[in-house]
């Protein structure tokens, strides 16, 4: 048997180091924190975040929950609904919305979402449409088509 093949028994518990308690005890005078400095002082050494005096990392970057996207896509946008009162078969672009007076300004493509009801058969021409207004145009009788 040799002194490494010893072990604590099972369950038993190690007294906690006592700092600061007396130069006989181990860890007495400074406690283990050295001589003088901005970490030997009582309390906190510095907050969380304190990186000296350089302007930390949480307001270097940018404020309110995400990072913009740099090529965000600008969609003019309507709901199906909107189009319900349109005489059946009426083709639905862009343009054609303009003129009916439902859509007021350019703000980019058109896509078409899915909130509303829709029971006219319609041809529908836009940039874009969500799985619901795809479901709820082709429920309709109607069709539709994606431009490029």
């Amino acid at each position: 048997m040799r002194l490494s093949d010893t072990f604590p028994k099972p369950g038993s518990q190690k007294r906690r180091r006592r700092v600061g308690r007396g130069i006989s005890a181990g860890q007495g005078a400074s406690g283990g924190f050295g001589m003088r400095g901005q970490k030997s002082r009582s309390g906190r050494s510095t907050r969380p975040g304190f990186e000296g005096g350089q302007l930390p990392l949480y307001r270097r970057i940018p404020k309110l929950k995400h990072f913009p996207l740099i090529n965000r896509m600008s969609y003019t946008i309507v709901n199906v609904g909107d189009l319900a009162e349109l005489p059946k078969g009426t083709e639905v672009s862009l343009d054609s919305l303009m003129e009916l007076g439902i859509v007021t300004q350019n703000d980019g493509p058109l896509k078409i979402l899915g909130d509303g009801e829709l029971s006219v058969a319609l041809q529908v021409t836009a940039a874009a449409f969500t799985e619901s207004a795809k479901r709820k145009i082709e429920g309709a009788g109607g069709s539709f088509n994606l431009l490029d």
